[in-house]
């Protein structure tokens, strides 16, 4: 697949010295779901504010489609859409009077049409005439999607899109990003809510510290590093692990009723029918057992942790 976006040894240092990115290099394939993760202060925010062309680069390159983001700033932007973190609209115009606003701004002639159209796939065509200001976060947070897929971008910057919208509207706004994938746009999206990027994205990067730590399928990133663990549940609790035990990976769980066990499930022997027999000799009796693979959740906070 090919790429629409490449990142080439890009670096940005601010003027109080602070090193936000530190030579990344990173392409985004043409009509994928692309979420980069990491904690505050990473350099997401940087990352896309670049690419927007909202922050000037210290050095490095950048393209959007073939277009140099400096040398050929109009082709570029005209490509993408962004969704910023903040509301930031204007309170008192109407949904249908902002978003039409934000097509001509981006250089695009008026087209009624296709925006009624964005208004219906976002669910807010029965509130085009209502005033920004008695929207609910949700609904703004919708709004602010719409302006930014006013001018038919090709690339769509979501950062931290459902940040303060309830379950249930979090879960539609997901749908609306995968159907935006289906018609060929290309969606970039930094999350704090781990489950969302497990949910709706095709890879993953992770970035800290201003360095890109990995870039990943999402499903090979959980094979490989993804730990599965063993709840082995116990017919009375212990308060400590039995010395018999000491060479294998265990912790108590659940108030002495349980032991667990983390394990590589890929490799070759995983050590369970060894801890089982153990636990026996052991005169421990094992009422159930339950196993679990990793969330991205736990693999993100691992490749902090080794980064750190």
């Amino acid at each position: 697949m090919s790429s629409i976006i490449t990142i080439s040894a890009l670096a940005k240092t601010y003027a109080s010295g602070f090193r936000a990115l530190k030579g990344i290099n990173l392409d985004i394939r043409r009509g994928e779901i692309f979420a980069l993760l990491g904690p505050n202060g990473a350099g997401k925010t940087t990352l896309i504010n670049i690419i927007c062309g909202l922050v000037n680069p210290s050095s490095g390159s950048v393209t959007v489609d073939g277009h140099d983001i400096l040398r050929d700033y109009r082709a570029a932007r005209a490509l993408i859409g962004l969704v910023p973190q903040e509301l930031a609209t204007d309170m008192f115009e109407t949904v249908w009077a902002t978003v039409s606003f934000s097509r001509g701004i981006n250089g695009r002639k008026a087209n009624p049409a296709y925006i009624e159209k964005v208004l219906r796939q976002l669910s807010l065509w029965d509130k085009k005439d209502a005033k920004i200001m008695t929207l609910s976060g949700g609904m703004k947070r919708r709004v602010l999607i719409a302006k930014a897929l006013a001018h038919e971008p090709r690339i769509l910057f979501l950062d931290e899109p459902t940040a303060g919208v309830d379950v249930e509207l979090r879960r539609g706004m997901w749908q609306v990003v995968r159907e935006m994938r289906e018609a060929g746009v290309t969606v970039i999206l930094t999350t704090h809510y781990i489950e969302e990027a497990e949910e709706m994205a095709d890879r993953i990067g992770v970035i800290n510290g201003g360095e890109i730590i990995v870039v990943e399928e999402k499903a090979e990133l959980m094979r490989k590093l993804g730990k599965k663990e063993l709840m082995i549940r116990l017919g009375a609790p212990i308060s400590e692990i039995p010395a018999v035990l000491a060479n294998h990976p265990l912790s108590l769980a659940d108030e002495g009723r349980a032991l667990l066990y983390t394990y590589d499930a890929r490799a070759e022997r995983t050590g369970i029918t060894t801890l089982l027999n153990t636990l026996r000799d052991a005169g421990l009796m094992v009422t159930d057992l339950e196993t679990r693979q990793s969330s991205l959740e736990d693999i993100f906070v691992d490749l902090v942790r080794q980064s750190t």
